[in-house]
């Protein structure tokens, strides 16, 4: 009886424990000066706090990073420069946040596209 050849595998095996990520990038349009200017003008009128309800969460000398967030992102059509469309948020909550708007994003694929 003939013996079956087996082939070897074609894709090699990644060791995770040595391979690095692609290095993270910013979206080239939070570098501009005015997208800068818009995130100071938000977190100046939270007057550096999480704005989320309950958080106690304070920027700036109090040692929290805070984040300028989009209330409609930017990618549901959300208006970038607007500083009524943001608000301040600890890391924490802008995570919880961020997640919310993708999971809604998810379930109506129509929300991410203009009309």
């Amino acid at each position: 009886m003939a013996r079956l050849a087996t082939l070897s595998p074609r894709l090699g095996t990644l060791d995770t424990r040595t391979a690095r990520p692609a290095p993270k990038t910013a979206d080239p349009e939070l570098l501009t000066p005015e997208h800068r200017a818009w995130r100071q003008e938000v977190l100046k009128r939270a007057g550096w706090k999480c704005q989320a309800p309950g958080c106690t969460a304070h920027g700036r000398r109090g040692g929290v990073r805070l984040y300028a967030d989009h209330i409609v992102e930017r990618r549901d059509c959300g208006a970038p420069l607007d500083p009524t469309n943001g608000q301040a948020l600890c890391a924490k909550h802008h995570s919880e946040k961020t997640v919310r708007a993708r999971a809604a994003r998810l379930r109506s694929p129509s929300l991410g596209s203009p009309t």
